[in-house]
């Protein structure tokens, strides 16, 4: 059984999508979704660099274009079931159907823009702390007043609050932890401090009309699996102030008997998290174009007819 993911902010690099644009009709996806969500995708995909990728409210709608224009090219699959992380959910929502492309790119080039004011009210951020036990790793980060954001599985979580709160972090990690790494994100994301974009999400979603998932998807919330294409679009929208629990979203592919995690575009983080979680299930990340024929092996082993 095959899951198609979909990664977050943070994985994106200056130039990543510069070789998929030389795929047939990539460019010109790009370019009508760009014209569509007033954000010109093919500039920030290959020309920017790091700071400008860093904003919020470019990297989200970047993030999800990725994505979509590498399923594309990977071609038809069927997938057991989808999820992503953070942003990635928009990605996955559409690969089940529940939103089209433009739909979900505009959705979340509105979250973007909303929780890139959000963060601008305080500075905040996000560090990954590498090792230790949540069992006493959790506690501590509410000691200091941080969020354990992102629940991710494999001795991974990450933290989100002020930045003063995460510099006195640096200097008390919990023990066990080896390592406390800031990431390129622009606010505490998934926390009590992005509140007032989940009002403004809520008003642009009652103009969307979701369908029913297609396909299995798994959702951060909780890692419980959604039926309905409303409840897929209210956990969208709710989840930006709300803790990923990608633990637990893999215990569900667990549970559902995956054989296979195919990442898509800008891939990497995830499946990293998966060898170390899943053992014994097969993975591949798509990072650049070579990387579709292993990805095709993969859909074609582990893909029922």
């Amino acid at each position: 059984m095959l899951v198609l993911v979909a990664p977050g902010q943070g994985a994106q690099t200056p130039g990543f999508l510069t070789p998929w644009l030389e795929l047939p009709g990539a460019a010109d996806r790009l370019a009508a979704w760009s014209d569509a969500i007033g954000l010109d995708l093919v500039h920030y995909g290959t020309k920017a660099d790091a700071d400008e990728i860093r904003d919020t409210a470019v990297a989200q709608p970047l993030l999800v274009a990725a994505g979509l224009l590498s399923a594309a090219a990977l071609g038809d699959v069927s997938p057991g079931a989808v999820a992503g992380h953070s942003v990635g959910e928009f990605t996955a929502a559409a690969f089940a159907g529940v939103l089209d492309a433009t739909a979900a790119l505009r959705l979340v080039r509105t979250r973007g823009l909303a929780m890139a004011d959000a963060a601008a009210i305080t500075p905040t951020g996000m560090s990954a702390l590498l090792g230790g036990d949540p069992e006493v790793t959790v506690p501590h980060l509410e000691k200091l007043g941080l969020t354990p954001a992102n629940v991710n599985g494999a001795g991974q979580i990450v933290a989100a609050g002020t930045l003063e709160q995460l510099a006195a972090l640096a200097e008390d990690k919990p023990e066990g932890v080896r390592r406390v790494v800031p990431l390129k994100v622009a606010g505490a994301f998934h926390t009590h401090h992005m509140a007032p974009a989940v009002a403004t999400l809520e008003q642009a979603a009652k103009e969307l009309a979701p369908a029913d998932p297609t396909v299995t998807y798994v959702s951060n919330k909780d890692g419980q699996t959604v039926a309905t294409g409303a409840e897929v679009l209210a956990r969208l929208v709710g989840q930006v102030a709300n803790p990923v629990r990608w633990d637990l979203c893999m215990e569900t592919f667990q549970g559902l008997g995956a054989t296979a995690l195919i990442e898509v575009c800008p891939g990497g983080t995830l499946t990293g998290i998966a060898k170390r979680a899943l053992p014994g299930v097969a993975t591949v990340a798509l990072k650049t174009p070579d990387d579709l024929d292993a990805a095709r092996t993969l859909v074609a082993e582990h893909t029922a007819v």
